[in-house]
């Protein structure tokens, strides 16, 4: 434990209670909001180029034309999620089944553990070997029972899980979305809110810094950076949720900065680049305009990126979506 982790847990306990004041009814309502937010993140950081308007249509029965991969990828989460309050977090066969469902029709060995060796990749270079697998089982079934006897925080022992998990990578494929999973639920299994919070979202709006605190973590054999990453990112994730704090009609309780860059992005017509919007509105704090306005904006879903397998891509550019201009219509 570091002064940093202490810290981050005071700070996002205290988020938690302010988000948990609206009561049962706004839980339910964050749970219709972000549940397709959160699916949409954990499946675009595997390569899912499908919108949340996309995913909408999807979930509401509708022809959507994509990739039939793509189109199960979300099936699948989207089941695998509305089984959340179901599963067990210390269950080994709990664990297989959610795999099994997650990665139907995309893993021939879905509901099993790897049988082969694996490597995760940066291009072309090994950055982690996984353990053999023969230890999988054993290793698996270890990290179990340290979660099951473990008195750390929630908030702690769900990120060493998150991280041990990718360390193990017990699956042939899946490892990222269902290591994601498991510590959402670990956290359900504290306070209910957790499941209406689309911390997968803003790990895919981080994700360089999700893979650079995975393999530091294991360079240093200390999975603290790790930790205090995933901290940030759930405290972050709950303060745009706040400051964000949209109703599925689109509501006017959307900050005054994120409607200034919404109307300043409806009136250019075109898409934009980060640096182009804050100097459309005369910014000079980055910092400043990604936590106002552009990071509750996406987590609204009321911009999308124009290149969304790629966050960090030079290319990057915003562009309003239907919420948004439904949202803009609604102001007058």
């Amino acid at each position: 434990m570091t002064a940093a982790m202490i810290s981050l847990i005071a700070a996002v306990s205290e988020a938690v209670g302010r988000l948990e004041a609206g009561g049962n009814a706004s839980l339910l309502r964050l749970r219709r909001i972000n549940r397709i937010r959160t699916v949409q993140g954990s499946l675009a950081i595997e390569g899912n180029t499908l919108s949340i308007e996309q995913i909408t249509a999807i979930i509401e029965g509708k022809r959507v034309i994509a990739p039939p991969r793509e189109i199960l990828e979300v099936r699948n989460a989207v089941k695998i999620y509305e089984m959340l309050d179901r599963l067990r977090p210390e269950s080994s066969s709990d664990l297989l089944l959610a795999h099994k469902v997650l990665m139907s029709g995309l893993a021939e060995d879905a509901g099993a553990f790897r049988k082969k060796g694996v490597g995760v990749m940066a291009g072309e270079r090994v950055v982690h070997m996984a353990p053999p697998a023969q230890r999988v089982p054993g290793l698996v079934n270890e990290l179990l029972a340290w979660l099951q006897g473990t008195d750390q925080h929630p908030l702690i022992s769900s990120s060493v899980f998150h991280y041990e998990f990718e360390f193990i990578h017990p699956f042939s494929d899946g490892n990222g979305r269902m290591g994601r999973l498991w510590q959402t639920l670990i956290l359900c299994r504290q306070q209910a809110l957790y499941s209406a919070i689309p911390v997968e979202s803003m790990i895919y709006e981080r994700q360089q810094q999700y893979y650079d605190a995975l393999q530091k973590s294991t360079a240093n054999s200390d999975s603290s950076h790790f930790i205090e990453f995933m901290l940030e990112t759930i405290l972050e994730t709950i303060r745009a949720t706040l400051r964000a704090n949209l109703t599925p009609e689109v509501t006017p309780d959307v900050a005054p900065e994120v409607k200034k860059m919404l109307a300043m992005l409806n009136g250019a017509g075109n898409a934009m680049s980060r640096r182009e919007m804050q100097q459309q509105l005369d910014l000079s704090d980055e910092k400043h305009f990604r936590e106002f306005y552009l990071q509750p904006a996406v987590a609204g879903g009321l911009i999308e990126m124009t290149v969304p397998q790629r966050p960090t891509s030079r290319l990057q550019k915003y562009r309003l979506t239907r919420k948004g201009s439904q949202l803009l219509t609604a102001e007058g």
